[in-house]
């Protein structure tokens, strides 16, 4: 398992690149990729393709390769093979066959991004790309709120700005950094709140390569914030065209705090109302 760079073909270990030379293959995502990158470092082994179309057919023949007794170096287009890259079900037929597996480690977007993004690095929750169904990525989110670490998301340039809208909705105000074309030319960190990020890809800017989004735990106490809202959520609920899911998600948008609180209080207080209610029927 060897990792290569995200972007600057430099960005690689030597005991990598003595691993790359003396394979019998490099099992490659895209061969010309990393036909040209073997080229920059003058290594002439042989490629054969292995990404998420074909791993599923090729994987068997590579674990008879490595049973007779081959050696095979596992690489993706950028970083580290298997996350979010093709390399799990290689790996994990390896294991299960007995067959020795090595990392060779090096560059991550994840870890790269995380190092110099001045959020806490003592925890955090790598998700990688999220589930491109909206209600799988509504959910996920949701359950996310709780975490206290920095959390990491990949995405692509088309796809940032709805990431970003729906993180905002859920989960509330928060500190995050937007990394791109990370160790090249136009390498960029903006470092920010959601909302303004928000307004920065609102703008139209032009956004280029694949996304390293971070993503910090809320700064302030839920339910003290919520405290100073209860008046506004008790409020809201009298209304007879009022819903507890609309008015939890219009008042998370606009007071910073994650809806999935703002949910629970409010289904609280509806039930404390039910209750009363009973209560006052059966004393009448």
């Amino acid at each position: 398992m060897v990792a290569t760079p995200i972007g600057n073909r430099d960005d690689i270990t030597l005991r990598a690149l003595k691993i790359l030379k003396g394979v019998d293959v490099v099992a490659a995502e895209d061969t010309r990729h990393t036909g040209r990158f073997l080229k920059h470092h003058e290594i002439k082994s042989k490629l054969i393709s292995y990404h998420e179309h074909n791993e599923k057919e090729r994987t068997p023949a590579l674990i008879e390769r490595l049973k007779a007794g081959a050696s095979i170096a596992l690489v993706s287009n950028a970083g580290t093979p298997a996350l979010s890259d093709p390399g799990y079900r290689l790996i994990k037929s390896a294991i299960e066959s007995n067959i020795k597996v090595t990392p060779i480690p090096g560059v991550s977007a994840a870890i790269t991004a995380l190092s110099v993004s001045g959020l806490p690095t003592n925890s955090f929750v790598f998700i990688g790309f999220p589930p491109k169904k909206k209600a799988k990525r509504l959910k996920l989110f949701d359950k996310l709120t709780t975490v206290s670490g920095t959390l990491i998301f990949y995405e692509s340039p088309r796809r940032i700005l709805k990431l970003v809208e729906e993180i905002h909705s859920i989960m509330g105000d928060r500190p995050a950094v937007l990394s791109r074309e990370m160790t090249k030319l136009h390498e960029e960190f903006t470092r920010c709140s959601l909302s303004q990020m928000l307004d920065h890809l609102r703008q139209g800017h032009e956004i280029k390569g694949e996304c390293t989004l971070l993503v910090g735990a809320d700064k302030g106490s839920p339910d003290a914030s919520l405290a100073s809202l209860m008046d506004e959520l008790n409020q809201g609920l009298k209304k007879k065209d009022a819903t507890v899911s609309r008015l939890s998600k219009e008042l998370a948008r606009r007071h910073g705090i994650p809806k999935s609180v703002v949910y629970q209080k409010a289904v609280e207080i509806k039930r404390s109302d039910r209750s009363r209610s009973r209560t006052s029927e059966t004393d009448a």
